[in-house]
């Protein structure tokens, strides 16, 4: 089959705290959004475009994850890119 299988499409409701400041310019962006295409969108059905847009447009992010090194969401701090071909051991002579 040319189709490869579907993505898992069930959505994953998510809760955040913001600050006021942050919650103010949400609604002041979903204002603009209004502005500019003529369409009235809550802030809430915005968000998930505007991460998934951030994380597109994150370089950095994007290359440690084809290179296996972004963020491990299991620990909390970020792996280190190892090349093995270069990587030498504590010690180790050149």
């Amino acid at each position: 089959m040319k189709l490869a299988r579907l993505p898992d499409r069930m959505p994953v409701k998510m809760s955040v705290v913001l600050t006021p400041g942050l919650a103010q310019r949400l609604r002041e962006y979903a204002d603009f959004y209004a502005e500019t295409y003529g369409t009235k969108e809550e802030v809430g059905e915005l968000i998930p475009f505007m991460l998934e847009a951030f994380l597109d447009g994150d370089a950095d992010f994007k290359r440690a994850s084809r290179a296996g090194g972004a963020k491990d969401s299991t620990i909390g701090t970020p792996r280190r890119l190892i090349n093995p071909s270069t990587h030498k051991e504590p010690g180790e002579s050149p």
